[in-house]
């Protein structure tokens, strides 16, 4: 995986006003957080980011940043505001790697093949989970998880303990989730297992901030 470039300038105003400024001259407010580092704050090119995000997604995204006087930094996308009906960026969050020690980040699920259940069956692919939590060292990244369905007949389904990335990529994981099955062409595609409901509610509830 390369580091996609980006760039940025250091600002020293902070605050709303100077947040809307920014914004007014097509610039994103930023911020980079490092290990044992103070908060860098910065703005980036508004025209350039989003046509990161547009060639490349908006999730795994990792980046030599180069900011304007001779500093570079590997960072990755952390946490990004949308303004829910313009749909223009508020803030950026990234955070410094070290490109040697490992990260979690999300990686999508595509699939490739013919799928039998689909072809001749009259079936259905459902994706449940249309990305997977990964750990790896950020240059061992993948783009993307591709899963091949060409064996899966009707009923058939792969779990995460059927995925294999290789030593370096870990798929951390205490409960073999499904994350792909074929339905049948009567089946409620919005349908998942008891087990993989569950699942769901159990890491929706470790997500939800805790009230102090």
């Amino acid at each position: 995986m390369e580091l996609i470039e980006l760039n940025a300038k250091a600002r020293e105003t902070k605050g709303k006003g100077a947040a809307r400024k920014l914004r007014a001259s097509e610039a994103i407010p930023a911020i980079v957080y490092g290990a044992k580092k103070d908060p860098m704050m910065l703005s980036l090119d508004t025209v350039e980011f989003v046509k990161i995000v547009r060639d490349h997604g908006n999730t795994g995204l990792f980046f030599n940043l180069k900011i304007e006087g001779g500093i570079e930094k590997a960072v990755m996308l952390k946490a990004m505001q949308m303004d829910a009906f313009s749909l223009n960026y508020l803030h950026v969050d990234l955070h410094e790697v070290d490109m040697d020690q490992t990260v979690s980040v999300a990686v999508p699920v595509e699939t490739t093949g013919e799928c039998p259940g689909v072809k001749t069956g009259g079936g259905m692919i459902q994706i449940i989970r249309r990305d997977l939590d990964v750990i790896c060292k950020p240059a061992d990244m993948p783009e993307s998880i591709v899963l091949d369905i060409s064996a899966l007949d009707i009923g058939d389904s792969i779990h995460v303990k059927d995925i294999d990335l290789g030593d370096a990529v870990e798929i951390p994981h205490e409960v073999n989730f499904t994350v792909i099955t074929i339905v049948p062409p009567t089946a409620d595609t919005d349908e998942v297992s008891e087990e993989d409901e569950d699942l769901l509610e159990e890491e929706a509830e470790e997500a939800a901030p805790v009230a102090e």
